[in-house]
C-alpha cells in the first residue's frame, strides 16, 4: 500500500513498551482503582479484577497488538485502514468512526483533569494549598476551581491569580500535548515517555515510602494506623460480610471489567495504532505482556498502596469508602491528608506531579490515532493534521470548561464516550479479531518473532470466552445504567438526552464530530482505492 506520508517508527523496543505502558498508566491507576478496591471488598474485588484481566484485558490487548502489526505490515497505521484490510466489506472502515471519536472525545475532558493535576502540583510547589485543618476548605477550593456550582464559574479566579485558574493550566497542557504530538512518534511521544515514565515511578516510590512510614500519627485514634489502612485495602472481606457474599455482587464484577478497560487502554483504538509502527518481526507478544505488567504494577503495587492507606490513616474508613464525589478522594480528601502529614507540601507536590505525568502519557496516546488517520487517509502533512485536531479538541474542551455545573459536560462525555462507546469498540474489535481475521491467523501474527510462548488456550479465550464475557457485562451495564429508572427519581441517561439541554448539546457536538470523521473516512476510502488501482496498473 502506498503511503501518503513517510512512515514514522519506534526507535527501540523499550520505547514502544514505555509508550504503550504510558498510554495505560493514568489517573485511573492512582485514583479510580484504589477507590473501587476499597468500596468492593478489597481482596474480593481483586478476584473479579484478576478474572477481568485474564479473560478481557490481556486477550483484547493481544488482539489489538496483533491486528495493529498486521495492518502496519500492509502499510496502514489507522484503525479505519486496518479494519478495511482485515474485513473486506464496504462498511468496515466506517467502524473506524468509533475508533476516532473514542480517544478524541475522551481527550477533550481528560486533558482538563490533567490540568487540575498540574495546577495542584504547582500550588503545592509554591505553598498555596494550605487551607487549614477544616476539610471544607479543600472542598470549597476544588468546587470553585472546576466551576462545580455554576456554568462558567471556573473562568473567574478572584484573589487567586494564575495559580487558581483552571483555564490557564488547561492552555499549558494543550500546548505541551500538541507540541509533543507535532514532533511525531519517535521525537515526541517516545522521547517524552522515555523520561516521563521513570520520573513517574520515582515520584510514586517517594510518596509510597512516606505513606508506609506514617505509623499512627493520631494517638487519639490508634486504630487509624498504616497497617490497618493496608488491611482495609487488601483484606479479603470487610467486617459483617463473607467472601462469597462479596463475590456474589454483580455490580463489583462490572466495575472490575470497566476498570480493566480504562487501566489497559483496550478498546480505545490506541494500541492498534501504536502496534502498527513496530517492525514486522518485532516481538509484540513480549512487548504486550511487558506493557500490561508495567501498568498493573503501577496500579496495584503503587496506586493500591498509596491512596487508600493514606486517607484511612488521617480521615478514617468512612471517608475512604464514601469519598465526596467522583474526584473527591484525589482532589478534596487527599489534600486534607497532606495538610496533616509531615513534609505534606513535598508529598503533595510529588503525588500530583506523578498524576500529571501519568495523565500526559495517556493524553498523548489519545491524539495519535486521529493524527495517523489524517496523515494516512487524507494525505495531510503533520502540521495540518495537528492543527485540525487541535481545533476540534479545543472546541470540545471549551464546552467542558464552560458547562461545568455539577461537571455535567465532563460526566456526559465520560459516560457515553468513555464507557458506552468504549465497550462497543472493544466488542467490535474482539469479534473482528476472533471471527473475521480469525483467531488462528491472529495468533500466528502474534507469535511471529516472539521470544515467549503464548499458550494455545488464549486462542479459544479470545474467540469464545472474551466475547461472551464482554457482551454479558455490557448487557448488565446497559440494563443498570440506561434502561432502569434511578432510585432518586432523577432522569436516567436516556431521559437526560431530552430533558437536559446541556447533555443534548454535548451529544449533538459528539454526533457532529462523528459525522465529520465519517466524511473523512469516505474520502480516505476513495484515496485508498485510487492508490490500489494505480499499483495494479504499475504491476501490469
Amino acid at each position: 500500500m502506498q503511503d501518503f506520508q513517510p512512515r514514522d517508527t519506534w526507535t527501540s523496543r523499550i520505547g514502544v513498551i514505555l509508550a504503550v505502558t504510558g498510554s495505560a498508566v493514568g489517573l485511573g491507576n492512582f485514583l479510580r482503582f484504589p477507590g473501587l478496591a476499597a468500596k468492593y471488598g478489597g481482596g474480593a474485588f481483586m478476584v473479579a479484577y484478576l478474572c477481568a484481566f485474564l479473560l478481557l484485558g490481556l486477550p483484547i490487548a493481544f488482539a489489538e497488538w496483533s491486528m495493529g502489526r498486521y495492518g502496519g505490515r500492509h502499510g496502514f497505521n489507522s484503525s479505519p485502514g486496518i479494519y478495511r484490510l482485515v474485513w473486506k466489506n464496504r462498511i468496515a472502515p466506517y467502524f473506524g468512526i468509533l475508533a476516532m471519536i473514542v480517544p478524541v472525545c475522551i481527550y477533550m475532558y481528560y486533558v482538563y483533569i490533567e490540568a487540575w493535576c498540574l495546577a495542584y502540583a504547582a500550588r503545592y510547589l509554591f505553598g498555596a494549598m494550605d487551607f487549614g485543618a477544616d476539610p471544607t476548605g479543600y472542598e470549597r477550593f476544588f468546587g470553585h476551581f472546576v466551576g462545580i456550582h455554576a456554568h462558567g464559574e471556573s473562568l473567574s479566579t478572584p484573589s487567586e491569580g494564575l495559580l487558581g485558574s483552571a483555564v490557564f493550566f488547561l492552555i499549558l497542557c494543550f500546548v505541551l500535548n500538541f507540541t509533543l504530538i507535532y514532533r511525531g512518534l519517535s521525537k515526541g511521544i517516545e522521547w517524552f515517555c522515555r523520561w516521563a515514565m521513570p520520573a513517574l515511578i520515582v515520584c510514586a516510590f517517594l510518596v509510597l515510602i512516606r505513606v508506609l512510614t506514617l505509623g499512627t500519627p493520631d494517638a487519639a485514634n490508634p486504630d487509624q494506623n498504616i497497617l490497618n489502612g493496608l488491611g482495609y485495602m487488601w483484606n479479603p472481606v470487610k467486617p459483617g460480610t463473607t467472601f462469597w457474599e462479596e463475590l456474589a455482587n454483580a455490580e463489583m464484577w462490572m466495575a472490575a471489567a470497566g476498570q480493566i478497560f480504562f487501566s489497559l487502554s483496550v478498546g480505545f483504538g490506541i494500541i492498534i495504532t501504536y502496534a502498527s509502527y513496530v517492525k514486522k518481526d518485532d516481538d509484540i507478544a513480549l512487548s504486550c505482556l511487558t506493557a500490561c505488567a508495567g501498568n498493573e504494577f503501577c496500579e496495584v503495587a503503587l496506586g493500591g498502596l498509596i491512596t487508600v492507606p493514606a486517607a484511612f490513616v488521617f480521615l478514617g474508613p468512612q471517608v475512604v469508602q464514601n469519598p465526596p464525589g467522583t474526584f473527591g478522594l484525589g482532589f478534596m480528601a487527599l489534600p486534607h491528608v497532606f495538610s496533616q502529614m509531615p513534609l505534606g507540601n513535598l508529598v503533595g507536590f510529588l503525588f500530583f506531579f506523578l498524576l500529571f505525568l501519568a495523565a500526559v502519557t495517556s493524553s498523548l496516546s489519545m491524539l495519535q490515532p486521529a493524527v495517523a488517520f489524517l496523515e494516512e487517509g487524507l494525505g495531510l502533512n503533520r502540521k495540518a493534521s495537528v492543527a485540525l485536531l487541535g481545533f476540534i479538541t479545543a472546541f470540545g474542551s471549551t464546552g467542558v470548561v464552560f458547562f461545568s455545573k455539577d461537571l455535567i459536560a465532563l460526566d456526559t462525555l465520560d459516560f457515553w464516550i468513555g464507557t458506552f462507546c468504549l465497550y462497543a469498540l472493544a466488542a467490535f474489535q474482539t469479534v473482528l479479531f476472533g471471527w473475521v481475521l480469525g483467531a488462528e491467523t491472529g495468533m500466528d501474527e502474534l507469535r511471529r518473532g516472539a521470544e515467549i510462548h503464548i499458550p494455545e488456550v488464549f486462542r479459544y479465550i479470545i474467540q469464545f470466552v472474551t466475547p461472551v464475557y464482554l457482551f454479558v457485562v455490557f448487557g448488565f451495564w446497559l440494563r443498570q445504567n440506561i434502561f432502569v429508572a434511578t432510585a432518586d427519581g432523577q432522569p436516567n441517561r436516556l431521559e437526560q438526552l431530552v430533558t437536559d439541554p446541556v447533555v443534548a448539546a454535548v451529544m449533538i457536538f459528539v454526533a457532529a464530530v462523528a459525522v465529520l470523521f465519517g466524511l473523512f473516512i469516505a474520502q480516505a476510502v476513495r484515496n485508498w482505492r485510487q492508490a490500489e488501482i494505480e499499483e495494479e496498473e504499475v504491476a501490469i
